[in-house]
C-alpha cells in the first residue's frame, strides 16, 4: 500500500531507485578538505531491540533521535506543521542534484516537508505497511561538535497523510522516541557516503552496536579511526561485500543493484560440524533470492524457512550432545534450555564459514537471549518463506543482537568488510569508555 501526500506520488516512486544509483553529489560541494571524524554515539532500544543515534537539523536546531538502518537509502525525520528551519533549501527538480525523474509538491505554505517542485525522495521504514513520499532538501546538519551544510535529507509531515493509524505511520515499530531514520546503505545518499564526500573522506565507516547504554567509545565513525579503534583493529578478519544485481528494498526497478550489504557465506557449523544445506539455498539466484545480508533492523537473525529447520535440528542435536536440558520455547526462539545447565555446559557455537576458510563466530552473549527468568534461548529466528517490505528474500539476515560488541568495518571503496567477532573476548566492548 502507498500513502500518498499528492497525486503524483505513485510516478516518481517507481523512479527513485534509479535517482539513486545515478545520484552523485559534486566534488565541488566539499567543504573542508581537512581530515576529521565524525562520531555518533548509538543507544539501543530495550523495547524494540533496535538502535538510535541523535543528530541536530536545521536553523534554528531541532534534536531527533533517529534509528540506525545499514539498508536505509537516506536519512529522514518526522516533521510536523509547526516544523520551520531557515537555512532549509528544496532540491529543485531537473538541478544537478537532481536527475528527471518527478516531482513533488504541496498546496500549503513553503517549509520543510511541503515545497514546489521539488526532487522526490522516499521515505521507508521496514518496519512500516506502507512507503512514503517527500521532497529532497538541503540543510544544516550537527554532529556532536561538529556543523556542516549542505547535508541532504527528507522531511516528512505525517500530519499531510489521510490515515492516522499507527500501523499505517511512517515510524511504524521504531523505537518510540526517534523521528525517523539514519541510512547507511551503498547509497549516495546515506549518511556516510555524504559525510565522506562533503570532507574528502575516504568512503568508509565503522559501526560498533552495543549491548548496553553506557557510554561507548566509537559505536559509529566515518572518518580516520581513534586510538581505540586502531587498538581493536588487530583483532579483524576481512571478507568481501558482494553485490546483489538485483534491488532488494521495497521498490525494485530492473538493472538496479542493491544497496544492501551482502557477504559470501559458504556454509554454516555449529560446534565445528558443517550444516547439511544445500550451497543453492545459501547463494544469490537470478531473482536476487538467497544470500547472507546484515540488517540493524532485524532485533535476531533470521534464517530463511528451509534454511531454519536443518540448522535448528541439528542445533538441539549438539545441544543434547551437551547434555543441555531442554525446557518450552519462547516465541519466536524455538531451541531453549535451562539457564543453569547452559552455565555449566557452555552452549553450542555457531560459524559462518567464508570465503578462504574466514569464520565469522556467534556464541555466548552473541548467541544467546533469556526471554524469562532461568531460560535461555537460541537468538536466531524462523525467518519464514515471505519477504518483509521487499521483492526477493535472503537466505540468511544478520541481525542485531548478533552483531553486538563486534567492531564492523565497511570499505566501499574495496568494497570488503573487516569484523571482529566479539570484542568481549578481549576484554573490550562497544559499551567500553
Amino acid at each position: 500500500m502507498l500513502a500518498m501526500a499528492s497525486s503524483s506520488v505513485i510516478h516518481f516512486l517507481l523512479l527513485l531507485i534509479c535517482l539513486f544509483s545515478v545520484f552523485c553529489l559534486s566534488a565541488s560541494q566539499a567543504t573542508n578538505t581537512k581530515q576529521q571524524s565524525f562520531i555518533l554515539p548509538i543507544k539501543k532500544d530495550p523495547a524494540t531491540n533496535l538502535f538510535y543515534s541523535s543528530v541536530g537539523i536545521g536553523t534554528p536546531r531541532h534534536n531527533f533521535d533517529l534509528t540506525i538502518d545499514l539498508a536505509g537509502e537516506n536519512v529522514w525525520y518526522e516533521c510536523d506543521s509547526k516544523y520551520n528551519s531557515s537555512t532549509y533549501r528544496p532540491i529543485p527538480c531537473g538541478s544537478k542534484e537532481c536527475p528527471e525523474v518527478g516531482c513533488v509538491g504541496c498546496n500549503r505554505a513553503f517549509k520543510p516537508g511541503c515545497t514546489n517542485n521539488t526532487c522526490p525522495a522516499t521515505t521507508i521504514n521496514p518496519s512500516a505497511n506502507s512507503i512514503f513520499g517527500s521532497g529532497l532538501g538541503e540543510d544544516i546538519i550537527f554532529l556532536s561538535q561538529h556543523q556542516l551544510s549542505g547535508f541532504l535529507s527528507s522531511c516528512i509531515e505525517t500530519d499531510a497523510f489521510t490515515s492516522t493509524t499507527e500501523d499505517d505511520s511512517p515510524l511504524n515499530g521504531l523505537p518510540k522516541n526517534t523521528k525517523g531514520i539514519i541510512g547507511l546503505s551503498r547509497s549516495n545518499l546515506a549518511f556516510p557516503t555524504q559525510l565522506a564526500l562533503l570532507n574528502n573522506l575516504s568512503p568508509k565507516f565503522s559501526l560498533c552496536l552495543p549491548s548496553s547504554n553506557k557510554q561507548g567509545f566509537t559505536n559509529l565513525l566515518v572518518g580516520p579511526k581513534d586510538q581505540h579503534s586502531q587498538h581493536v583493529s588487530q583483532f579483524l578478519q576481512t571478507t568481501p561485500l558482494i553485490v546483489n544485481p538485483v534491488s532488494t528494498g521495497a521498490i525494485s526497478v530492473q538493472g538496479v543493484p542493491s544497496k544492501e550489504y551482502f557477504i559470501d557465506v559458504k556454509s554454516v557449523k555449529i560446534d565445528g560440524h558443517v550444516v547439511n544445506l544445500k550451497p543453492s539455498l545459501l547463494a544469490i539466484d537470478n531473482k536476487g533470492n538467497g544470500g547472507t545480508k546484515i540488517s540493524t533492523m532485524a532485533p535476531f537473525t533470521e534464517l530463511q524457512r528451509s534454511v531454519y529447520k536443518t540448522f535448528i535440528r541439528d542445533f538441539l542435536k549438539k545441544a543434547s550432545d551437551r547434555r543441555l536440558k531442554k525446557v518450552a520455547s519462547v516465541p519466536p526462539f524455538e531451541a531453549c534450555f535451562d539457564s543453569s545447565s547452559v552455565t555449566r555446559l557452555g552452549f553450542p557455537t555457531v560459524d559462518l564459514v567464508l570465503p578462504e576458510g574466514v569464520q565469522w563466530r556467534f556464541h555466548g552473549a552473541n548467541s544467546i537471549i533469556m526471554p524469562k527468568k532461568n531460560v535461555a534461548c537460541l537468538a536466531f529466528v524462523d525467518g519464514g518463506t515471505e519477504p518483509k517490505m521487499s521483492f526477493v528474500k535472503a537466505s540468511i539476515v544478520i541481525g542485531g543482537h548478533q552483531l553486538e560488541d563486534n567492531l564492523l568495518e565497511f570499505d566501499l571503496t574495496s568494497s570488503k568488510l573487516r569484523f571482529s567477532s566479539s570484542l568481549l573476548l578481549h576484554n573490550t566492548s562497544c559499551s567500553h569508555s
